[in-house]
């Protein structure tokens, strides 16, 4: 196989797309463990605890409180900014997408892995973190930030994706609130999961052939 050949597969397989996001995440959770277990640590310390169906039906309650958030913010925004790029495209990285077993992959890794790992990592280790050095406020609201910042690098060669930016900061700050109401990673992991979800239904699922 060619440099070139390598390099368009792993662009555009969405194998070699799910091989990464599985790799990339589970070594991010691995440091985390290891660090955990060198202050002798778990997960539950960071909010990772038995799953109970409260959680669950608090994710599910949130849903609707995250997009009237949303859209009032970007209705705002937009007032304030009509430059504001609201269809501005995201590059997920999953551009060639057929079949059920690609279709299978792309959600495991758009819907199930991100909510996991990113809410073990922000709402988790470092939403933890901030909060025994700041006022919760200024933890609430650096995470977010910085949550926020990551998804400005999804606009690719269009350059920063300011849309995905508001969308994120929104959706920590929901996120936060359910942390911090549950006590738990699981409301925020399961509202995290729904809002992965459909965006995935919205993408791919009504685009099959």
């Amino acid at each position: 196989m060619s440099n070139r050949q390598a390099n368009d597969w792993l662009n555009n397989s969405t194998g070699a797309q799910f091989v990464y996001t599985l790799l990339f995440e589970g070594m991010l959770l691995g440091a985390l463990y290891g660090f955990l277990k060198l202050y002798n640590q778990t997960f539950k310390v960071i909010g990772l605890k038995h799953p109970r169906w409260r959680d669950a039906m608090y994710g599910i309650i949130a849903v609707p409180l995250y997009y009237i958030l949303y859209f009032v913010t970007v209705s705002v925004v937009s007032h304030f900014v009509p430059g504001l790029n609201v269809d501005q495209h995201q590059d997920i990285g999953f551009n060639d997408v057929h079949g059920v077993v690609a279709m299978l992959l792309t959600f495991i890794s758009l819907v199930i892995l991100p909510p996991l790992a990113e809410e073990i990592m922000f709402r988790g280790f470092l939403y933890s973190s901030f909060k025994k050095a700041l006022p919760t406020a200024l933890a609430v609201i650096f995470t977010s930030l910085i949550f926020a910042s990551i998804h400005l690098l999804e606009g690719g060669s269009s350059g920063p994706l300011y849309i995905a930016a508001i969308d994120t900061f929104i959706l920590s700050l929901v996120l936060i609130f359910l942390r911090e109401k549950t006590g738990s990673l699981w409301a925020s992991i399961t509202l995290h999961g729904i809002k992965n979800g459909i965006a995935f239904v919205a993408l791919f699922a009504i685009h099959l052939h």
